[in-house]
């Protein structure tokens, strides 16, 4: 199974302020209103997301549902309450990371978005995504939510492309340059 993340980040790292707040992304008056930034594309090659509890909790502030019917699995040890508007493909699934790709993997899904500061972090250091898509927004934030947390070895990455956009919001892509490890090990 294929990792990916796409995600954006303030120039000094944070993917939102501590409160969760994501108010400093900029909106289409930045890049113009039909600037997605690669990620309707991105999207239409995955097959299911998996997202962290706090990230699907802010998800839920928005007015409008942006994930249509592709399988949505929340990534939490409570339950929650889905709320009734949802589509059935929202659900709820609990595990370290490699459990999770492997019961995913048995419903036949071949690339999860993975999504949330947290969960991110999780599957990187379970060695588990693939590659990297970081839009990094010129803002400095001073403190919030990290992309990146500690790691117990270095994660070697691969350089894949970078892009520019208005309004000096830059993206860059890379793949993970996977240790020696069994595959076994992942799952």
């Amino acid at each position: 199974m294929k990792c990916s993340v796409f995600i954006a980040t303030s120039l000094d790292g944070f993917i939102a302020r501590e409160d969760g707040g994501i108010d400093w992304l900029p909106g289409p008056e930045v890049a113009g209103p039909d600037e997605d930034f690669g990620y309707q594309d991105f999207f239409g090659a995955i097959d299911a997301i998996v997202m962290g509890r706090n990230t699907f909790e802010l998800l839920l502030t928005f007015n409008e549902w942006y994930y249509g019917e592709t399988p949505l699995f929340v990534l939490s040890s409570r339950e929650i309450v889905l709320p009734q508007h949802l589509p059935t493909t929202v659900s709820r699934i609990s595990g370290p990371p490699a459990e999770v790709v492997r019961l995913l993997e048995e419903r036949g899904l071949q690339h999860l978005y993975v999504d949330g500061g947290r969960t991110i972090q999780e599957f990187l250091r379970s060695g588990l995504i693939d590659e990297m898509t970081i839009t990094r927004i010129p803002v400095l934030l001073g403190n919030g939510v990290p992309l990146f947390g500690s790691l117990e070895s270095d994660i070697r990455l691969r350089h894949i492309e970078t892009r520019s956009f208005p309004g000096g919001i830059v993206q860059s892509r890379y793949a993970a340059v996977k240790r020696d490890i069994d595959v076994n090990q992942r799952g």
